[in-house]
């Protein structure tokens, strides 16, 4: 059902009165830099208002189910330590950051790893110690003049973390960023900000991870910036396993210098609605950029993958592979476009995306785009849609294998394909874990 004007408007208005009743404490002094961003990103987000399907980025994503909700922006939480039992992840060890309704809670976080290697603060305290560095990057490369739900984090972003890796350091221990909605009492939104920094010649691997308690709506509005320097090398990985309630709508804006590698990995098991946005700039030459994802939308559960691969500069390399499993009623989209500029010969550019569909009732929305304005490169892209492979189960089958067991065994190997990639190993056996158990291996 499509929301009423009524309702389009009392979402936006709210959200535009949490600005201005919060306008002091989110942006400080009223003449500075960040004050007037603040106040470009609101007035952008005004213009633009919410997407709807006839936005050719949103055509097969309808968001009046999230417009008309009615969510608490304030974020106060008294959440314990002893409340997330059920959300931990067995054996995780590193520097782990919890927020909760996108507020950094220092007494359920620890950092492990020495200033000398990286230095980690969260977004609300950078704001105030160090605000050079935060209007020398923030909204720097996420663009939020096209993109109505960045220009409202832009706006309304409070908290989230700042991290710094400097020239020439590895950080030995991986930076676990966990976000978690508690969603018990009311409808929560919340919008995580985070800038990870990687200098030149550093080594870092990070991990954001997104839960949800309680059963309430919730909506998550994140973006990620990371600029990557040069002869660096990132590994980011993705989880988003939050409610059957739960709206996520997530952008990851990714700036790659010369020689720089980026390795990334999007995970998307459940929630109601989710939006993975993941832009990558190769703004150098002799980049190299990674990109995998999953999804396993069910019930009626839709998930959304777009990516885009920006060659700007010469010789450089990307790869993606997304791999999907849909059954029930629920529903998927890949867009993936890669963009070859005019100066970037010897461009080495694929892509994949690969889906099961499961129900009848399932369905699947895919657009590889290559747009491409130098003429010495090497560019692929290739899309599936289909059932198991027949040959293999029968393979299976013919060894004794029932066909239930089979079917799940397939799925699995399927999924493992991303999962292999996550180099976490914590993290990677819980993802398989609970693959295992939406596959009811």
């Amino acid at each position: 059902m499509t929301p009423s004007n009524q309702q389009y408007n009392q979402f936006k208005d709210q959200l535009l009165a949490a600005f201005r009743a919060n306008e002091e404490r989110l942006n400080g002094e009223s003449k500075a830099p960040l004050h007037q961003l603040r106040r470009s990103a609101l007035q952008q987000f005004e213009r633009l208002g919410f997407p709807t399907i006839k936005h050719e980025e949103w055509k097969y994503s309808n968001v009046n189910s999230l417009i008309k909700q009615a969510f608490d922006i304030d974020g106060a939480s008294s959440i314990s330590e002893a409340d997330m039992d059920d959300l931990q992840i067995p054996n995780l060890e590193g520097n782990i950051l919890y927020f909760v309704n996108g507020q950094y809670k220092p007494d359920l976080s620890r950092i492990v790893s020495p200033a000398e290697q990286v230095q980690i603060t969260s977004f609300a305290e950078a704001l105030k110690a160090e605000p050079e560095l935060i209007d020398k990057h923030f909204a720097r490369y996420a663009d939020y003049q096209d993109n109505a739900f960045t220009a409202l984090n832009t706006a309304l972003a409070n908290d989230g973390v700042v991290v710094r890796v400097p020239n020439g350091k590895t950080v030995e221990q991986p930076i676990i960023l966990r976000f978690i909605t508690d969603a018990r009492e009311k409808n929560i939104a919340s919008q995580p900000r985070n800038l990870i920094i990687v200098g030149r010649n550093a080594e870092v691997t990070l991990a954001e991870s997104y839960r949800t308690l309680g059963d309430r709506s919730s909506f998550s509005n994140a973006v990620t910036e990371i600029v990557v320097e040069q002869d660096a090398r990132a590994q980011y990985y993705k989880v988003q396993n939050e409610s059957e309630a739960a709206y996520h709508i997530g952008t990851t804006q990714v700036y790659q210098a010369d020689n720089s590698h980026f390795y990334s990995a999007t995970v998307t098991l459940n929630g109601n609605f989710v939006r993975n946005n993941l832009n990558i700039v190769l703004n150098g030459q002799h980049c190299e950029a990674f990109m995998y994802g999953l999804y396993m939308p069910n019930g009626r559960q839709h998930v959304d993958n777009h990516t885009l691969v920006d060659h700007a500069m010469p010789n450089s390399y990307s790869n993606e592979l997304y791999k999907g499993i849909l059954d029930d009623s629920g529903t998927g989209v890949f867009n993936g476009k890669i963009f070859v500029r005019p100066d970037a010969q010897k461009t080495n550019a694929y892509q994949s995306c690969k889906n099961v569909v499961l129900s009848p009732n399932a369905s699947m929305n895919t657009k590889p785009q290559l747009e491409i304005f130098a003429d010495d490169v090497k560019c692929s892209h290739g899309t599936t849609t289909g059932k198991l492979d027949e040959e293999a189960l029968f393979y299976m089958r013919s060894r004794g294998i029932p066909k239930d067991e089979a079917k799940t065994l397939l799925m699995y190997a399927f999924a493992e394909d991303v999962l292999s990639q996550i180099k976490i190993d914590p993290i990677r056996e819980y993802l398989e874990g609970v693959v295992q158990q939406k596959l009811a291996m």
